[in-house]
């Protein structure tokens, strides 16, 4: 079953979030197997991510390469919402 994640980390800057992409593909983790969506919004000094991926085991490998890196940049991903998806609706 697909699950979305939203989270909103208090201090991802736009510059931090792309210094946490190059690190991600540096990593080899910048396309991880399983995430179906990513997508980063908000203002350029307090930005936002949600993605979905098609199972907890793919959002759990994940993490296990983002986490050192979100340490490495000091960013807290605080407390993520992760929930099942209902629902997705592919634009034409």
């Amino acid at each position: 079953m697909a699950i979305g994640i939203y989270s909103h980390p208090l201090s991802m800057t736009a510059q931090r979030y792309e210094e946490i992409n190059k690190a991600l593909e540096a990593a080899g983790a910048g396309a991880p197997e399983g995430r179906l969506y990513h997508v980063c919004f908000g203002s350029g000094d307090s930005l936002q991510i949600f993605d979905v991926f098609d199972s907890h085991e793919s959002l759990n490998r994940f993490v296990e390469s983002l986490t050192p890196i979100l340490r490495k940049f000091g960013v807290d991903p605080g407390m993520p919402v992760i929930e099942p998806v209902h629902n997705i609706i592919v634009g034409s």
